[in-house]
């Protein structure tokens, strides 16, 4: 068959010609290859995004992250995938307008890099004035602790804005406690050590001023204001006493007994010889001996009566011992059976007697002496 009497056949019959179905086979076959393609690609595309969208592996450690006044959704990816928290910006942007858009508010964020983009744009969706953190400073924590427990858990806040504005060194606290004497520029030991809710948004005034405030309060119910007339005291001493007690009991049992060697001898203008006092800001790996000898306002073997300020924050049990201190031996105690007249005896000495951090109480320095010796041949000192 010449080309010009295929030409003439109808419709149907060119259809049926062996050329053309050849033809057909080949256009179909082509079809369903570039629609496999097609279906291949979108779904390596689709894996690639969900990849990004939520990075293998566990996220990263919490960090900070600032977003600025005039931020919009670009520039804001493009900085979360400078800052490694995000690994494609335009993904990010892409992910936000699938899940309806984001109202940007400046202020720092706390999140975690590579974490799902879900919980970034959660963690943005919430200002920080509306974002709580709970964060627990310990009962004799120092200022210089809570700061650096402040920094690690808000990022926004660092431990040195935060000890600057406490008054430690030079510097006046910006924040001023009641029963901080107008002589004194640290809030060091009027700082109530608690578990709090922080704001996202907070200051170190602001945290500063909610840990006064809970320690004044602390302070009214214990008896604080009181203190003249309970123990011959200001309320700061008392605090300072407190804060003593705090670095030495392990035990609360060992409180009031710890106040009550502490009140005798100041009464008897003894040093205090408190080891904690000798550690207060310095290098806990510096030698005990030459804690010891340094001529520093804190260290209570070369000087008598109180350090200056508290040596720490301390909790209610030990404001609480140091408003009422346990009472001397009884005048039938054995510890007092050399001790004449019985009325002078009293407790002045302490040491480590056991692992679950007990302490054995003396009248002598003989008594003392003996006991030390003991918890040196257990292994405890």
């Amino acid at each position: 068959m010449t080309d010009l009497d295929h030409e003439r056949l109808t419709p149907e019959l060119r259809i049926a010609s062996p050329r053309w179905k050849r033809w057909r086979r080949f256009i179909i076959s082509a079809g369903l290859g570039i629609g496999m393609v097609g279906i291949v690609w979108f779904g390596v595309d689709q894996l690639t995004y969900l990849r990004k969208v939520n990075p293998p592996g566990d996220p990263l450690a919490a960090d900070v992250f600032q977003v600025v006044d005039g931020t919009d959704v670009r520039s804001l990816a493009l900085d979360l995938e400078a800052a490694g928290f995000i690994v494609d910006s335009g993904v990010f942007e892409r992910y936000v307008g699938e899940e309806g858009g984001l109202e940007i508010t400046p202020g720092f964020y706390t999140m975690r890099p590579r974490d799902h983009m879900g919980n970034l744009l959660r963690v943005l969706r919430t200002p920080p004035n509306e974002t709580y953190f709970k964060v627990t400073f310990p009962e004799g924590f120092t200022v210089n602790q809570v700061a650096e427990r402040v920094a690690d858990e808000l990022g926004s806040i660092s431990s040195d804005d935060f000890v600057t504005d406490s008054g430690l060194g030079d510097l006046v606290s910006v924040v001023r406690s009641r029963y901080q004497p107008d002589s004194i520029s640290s809030l060091e030991g009027l700082l109530f050590p608690d578990t709090y809710l922080i704001a996202g948004d907070s200051t170190a005034a602001q945290i500063l001023r909610d840990m006064i405030s809970l320690m004044e309060r602390v302070g009214r119910q214990e008896g604080l204001d009181d203190a003249p007339s309970l123990v011959g005291r200001t309320p700061y001493e008392v605090l300072i006493i407190a804060s003593m007690i705090e670095r030495e009991a392990r035990l609360d049992d060992d409180r009031d007994l710890i106040a009550r060697v502490i009140y005798n001898r100041l009464e008897l203008g003894m040093p205090l010889e408190i080891d904690a006092t000798l550690l207060y800001r310095q290098d806990p790996e510096r030698p005990f001996a030459e804690l010891k000898a340094l001529q520093t306002p804190y260290n209570t073997y070369i000087n008598t009566g109180l350090p200056p300020t508290p040596i720490a924050n301390p909790g209610r049990e030990s404001i609480a011992a140091a408003l009422d201190p346990a009472p001397n031996p009884f005048a039938g105690d054995p510890l007092c059976a050399e001790i004449t007249p019985v009325t002078e005896c009293r407790y002045l000495y302490y040491v480590l007697a056991d692992e679950d951090g007990r302490h054995t109480f003396a009248v002598t320095l003989e008594q003392h002496l003996a006991n030390v010796q003991r918890a040196i041949e257990a292994g405890i000192l």
